[in-house]
């Protein structure tokens, strides 16, 4: 769009946010850019759609696969806006804001006042119909919201589709279907479709192993993050009656991971830190033949609770994580190796909303009341037994935390560009780097007809 924002918010137009979940992951940066870039070409010429980065600039360092990819397609970062770089409450407060939700259907409870400003959702999750906003939700189960994208763009303009957005998509899928693997089975035949689709639009895309290889390094790379970096460069968090847990992916060996020195008072200060009273650190790698390893460590000084969350993981049969116990010297830490590496971090949260099920049911006291009795494991196997085997349809966002505090800078970046200061957008601002990203898409486009 070449309407200028200020004359926008004057005339008392609506600006159009795209904006993407809070783990902001590859699937959600890029579904988000490629939407509002799909939007901007096919409506009308006075409509301004904004992607948003849904975390703070300074998180971005945490997501090494976002910065190789952005690299990589000559998108620069100081064309992006992020989270705290615009305030939607204001927006939304002056009746200037419309909201356009990819890879989520659900706002937090900070964004609560957001939800009558939303206009549509795209998602590959399965839905929660009590907190759904009411308007156009578009869900379909897929293993990557970047091929809902894509078959949007494909059907409605396949004519506005250039090389550097297809490159985006078309490696957000490969990673996220894990290189379209069907052992793995997160592919559907959809992502296939769509994946072949772009391939046949675009012959010089890159290879396949190519491109998800060098995403997989780039998103696995954790050298020179401490140990908290490492939790919280891609983390969940459940809250459930005054219990907190934290569920955090950490590429590497667990063997490895728990060889760190000081591990132990680094996991105390992060949940100290954090109030957390439940860690689970889900350990993944891939080995010589390419295939994922998966592994899981639950840190809990509490044994109750962590006695019926380890009964409940090693007892499960809706999904089987067919666990083997693994060594450890650590106190209050519990290790296993996931014999079903199909069971991801998403099929995993459901177990552990229902062990605090479990484990509120065992203790019989009121919600937010700290355990004041011991928990045996025979205990434990009778809730289990009247327990649900069945999964809970979805983690609601009105029992997840509260967004984090911001998250400390990758070490291998020399300073934090906001060390002095977060930098507030005017409305001149905004439509600038809304310039920015259409000159940098049409030069690129350019290039590519060249």
């Amino acid at each position: 769009s070449e309407f200028p924002i200020f004359l926008l918010l004057q005339e008392s137009r609506p600006l159009h946010v795209v904006l993407g979940n809070e783990a902001c992951d590859l699937d959600s940066v890029v579904s988000a850019l490629a939407l509002a870039f799909y939007l901007a070409k096919t409506t009308e010429a006075e409509e301004v759609f904004v992607p948003v980065l849904n975390i703070k600039r300074s998180e971005l360092p945490l997501r090494g696969d976002i910065v190789f990819f952005l690299q990589k397609v000559h998108i620069p970062e100081s064309i992006l806006i992020f989270r705290d770089e615009i305030d939607l409450h204001a927006l939304h407060q002056a009746g200037q804001l419309t909201l356009i939700l990819v890879d989520h259907h659900i706002l937090p409870k900070s964004d609560t006042a957001l939800e009558e400003a939303v206009a549509e959702v795209l998602d590959h999750r399965p839905i929660e119909q009590k907190h759904c906003p009411p308007c156009h939700v578009s869900v379909e189960l897929v293993g990557s919201c970047a091929t809902l994208v894509t078959e949007r763009i494909l059907q409605g303009a396949p004519e506005i589709l250039d090389r550097q957005t297809a490159a985006l998509l078309h490696g957000t899928i490969i990673l996220d279907c894990v290189n379209m693997d069907l052992k793995i089975g997160k592919a559907t035949p959809k992502d296939s479709k769509y994946v072949e689709k772009l391939e046949a639009l675009f012959p010089d895309l890159p290879k396949r192993n190519d491109i998800f290889d060098s995403l997989q390094k780039a998103k696995f790379d954790v050298s020179g993050l401490t140990t908290e970096q490492m939790l919280r460069k891609d983390q969940k968090t459940i809250y459930r009656q005054g219990v907190k847990v934290a569920i955090s992916a950490v590429y590497m060996d667990l063997e490895a991971f728990l060889e760190r020195s000081n591990l132990l008072a680094d996991l105390h200060a992060f949940c100290q830190a954090h109030s957390y009273d439940v860690l689970v650190a889900m350990t993944i790698f891939f080995n010589t033949h390419n295939e994922p390893v998966r592994q899981l460590a639950i840190f809990c000084p509490h044994v109750a609770l962590r006695t019926t969350i380890c009964g409940v993981l090693e007892c499960s049969h809706s999904p089987p994580l067919k666990l083997t116990p693994a060594s450890s010297t650590h106190p209050n830490l519990h290790a296993y190796l996931q014999g079903n590496t199909q069971v991801s971090r998403k099929k995993l949260l459901p177990l552990l909303q229902e062990a605090l099920s479990v484990y509120f049911d065992s203790m019989k006291i009121p919600s937010g009341q700290p355990e004041t009795a011991d928990v045996s494991r025979e205990q434990v196997d009778k809730e289990l037994d009247r327990a649900s085997n069945s999964l809970i349809s979805g983690l609601s966002q009105d029992e997840e935390d509260p967004p984090l505090p911001p998250t400390p800078m990758n070490s291998l970046v020399d300073e934090c560009p906001l060390d002095q200061g977060l930098p507030k957008l005017s409305a001149e601002a905004v439509f600038e780097k809304c310039s920015q990203i259409s000159l940098s898409q049409s030069t690129t486009a350019s290039l590519s007809k060249k």
